[in-house]
């Protein structure tokens, strides 16, 4: 587990999942370079070549909605159509696309969640079923032709863990696919997790300052791109789940079409800026926003700098496009957390819902 230097009556239970990352990451990653993990994916390979002109599709609720859309992006390099589709719009208007020469990827962290469960029972013939769960001998687990684990262990509050092993356990899928999971993919990987546990352990450097920029708020914006997306997405989602607050989470190219008109005088909002192909769009974005009078926390591994007080920066290390939402969603977690402890409100725990929803 990171450590964390904080104060005893700051440690939640959320906190302490989020500091159980680092070996969540490891365990999944070494499972993967494992005999078992590899033979997971040499027939995860089989199942996607079974056809010729294989079609897959990505699906999940939620966190397990949000952690595909990184290797749906990459996959898409490739020419590879894998796009991600809410699970209860595939269940009640999309499944006329689930064919016999569809991989159709579930992904759930319990394996049990309501719709999930009930496209299993949808699934024609023929189509093939890869499950990314967190419990192999769940309903998704045991209904489904080949089961890739994430190896984060429980987790009983908001998702952390389980959102950023998700997201490797997918790229890994994308990799061994396209014939790009090797050593060298692997040393990058244990050097990320590496530089994931050493930032989040020296986060008592930058969560005061942070604090005091974002100051007090009703409502914040999460602006996104391409593999960073799904730290916006997750974002909002524990904005709302643990603080109890109204955000929302949008693609940058979406924003400006209206949605910047909300921009004026306390407006907030968070941009995850990574290097790679859009990073001058969302650099730009940024300045609107400032010109515009509101404030902007960036989330980037650029050594760029706007010279403003209403841009405040956190330095990730420098990672490859397709991996920054696993770090990116860090700062947004201990800021929750900390909005909670602040607010008196115990993080992660359920009011309306639970862990895992079984109703629609």
């Amino acid at each position: 587990m990171a450590k964390l230097n904080v104060k005893e009556s700051t440690m939640t239970k959320f906190l302490q999942e989020i500091l159980e990352q680092p070996i969540t990451l490891r365990n999944t990653l070494d499972f993967y370079t494992s005999g078992e993990g590899e033979d997971k994916l040499r027939r995860a390979l089989d199942l996607f070549q079974s056809n010729q002109d294989t079609n897959i599709i990505l699906t999940g609720m939620g966190s397990s909605y949000f952690a595909p859309y990184a290797v749906s992006c990459f996959l898409s390099k490739f020419g590879i159509n894998a796009p991600v589709y809410n699970a209860s719009e595939l269940l009640h208007y999309q499944t006329s696309l689930l064919k016999k020469n569809t991989l159709l990827v579930l992904i759930s962290q319990s394996g049990e969640s309501y719709e999930i469960v009930q496209l299993l029972d949808a699934i024609p013939d023929g189509c093939k079923t890869i499950a990314i769960t967190n419990e192999i001998s769940s309903t998704l687990g045991s209904g489904s032709d080949l089961v890739l684990p994430c190896k984060a262990g429980k987790e009983e509050m908001t998702s952390t863990k389980t959102f950023v092993a998700t997201i490797l356990v997918a790229l890994i899928l994308g990799w061994h696919l396209v014939d790009a999971f090797h050593q060298t993919k692997v040393d990058q990987l244990r050097k990320m997790i590496n530089d994931f546990e050493i930032f989040l352990s020296s986060s008592s450097q930058w969560i005061d300052a942070t604090m005091t920029f974002l100051d007090t708020f009703k409502f914040i914006e999460f602006i996104g791109r391409g593999p960073a997306f799904p730290a916006a997405q997750q974002s909002a989602l524990m904005v709302k789940e643990v603080n109890r607050m109204a955000s929302e989470s949008l693609l940058g190219g979406e924003f400006r079409h209206g949605p910047i008109e909300m921009v004026r005088d306390g407006f907030i909002c968070v941009v995850f800026a990574p290097v790679g192909k859009t990073h001058p769009q969302s650099q730009a974005i940024t300045g609107d926003i400032i010109k515009f009078g509101g404030k902007v926390l960036q989330i980037t591994d650029s050594i760029e700098r706007y010279n403003d007080p209403n841009v405040h920066t956190i330095k990730l290390p420098g990672i490859d496009e397709f991996l920054f939402s696993i770090p990116a969603i860090v700062p947004i977690q201990l800021i929750v957390n900390a909005l909670a402890v602040k607010n008196n409100i115990d993080p992660g725990h359920f009011v309306h819902g639970a862990k895992v929803t079984k109703i629609e």
